[in-house]
């Protein structure tokens, strides 16, 4: 760099510099990822608290996953939400 004028380079250093000042911010303000599996117990007490589901329904819901082990497998999966609904009704 001569005076006030700038080479190319100088250019490609300013841009690399403001693509890594993004990418910074970028990491900074992003919202944290969710948990892939969530917490069943925990998901229970948000539908309970904003009043989706009944204190009867809470309860019942809560003690069939204290006696089920969580299911592993889709199949399972489905037989554990087929017995829900068949309590639901």
């Amino acid at each position: 760099m001569t005076g006030w004028q700038m080479g190319m380079d100088a250019w490609v250093w300013i841009g690399a510099w403001v693509l890594v000042m993004a990418l910074v911010v970028w990491l900074l303000v992003r919202e944290p990822r969710r948990a892939r599996h969530p917490d069943p117990a925990g998901i229970l007490r948000d539908r309970f608290a904003r009043g989706e589901i009944s204190e009867e329904e809470y309860r019942r819901a809560v003690a069939a996953l204290d006696e089920d082990p969580p299911p592993h497998h889709a199949s399972a999966r489905r037989r554990a939400a087929r017995r829900q609904e068949a309590h639901h009704d």
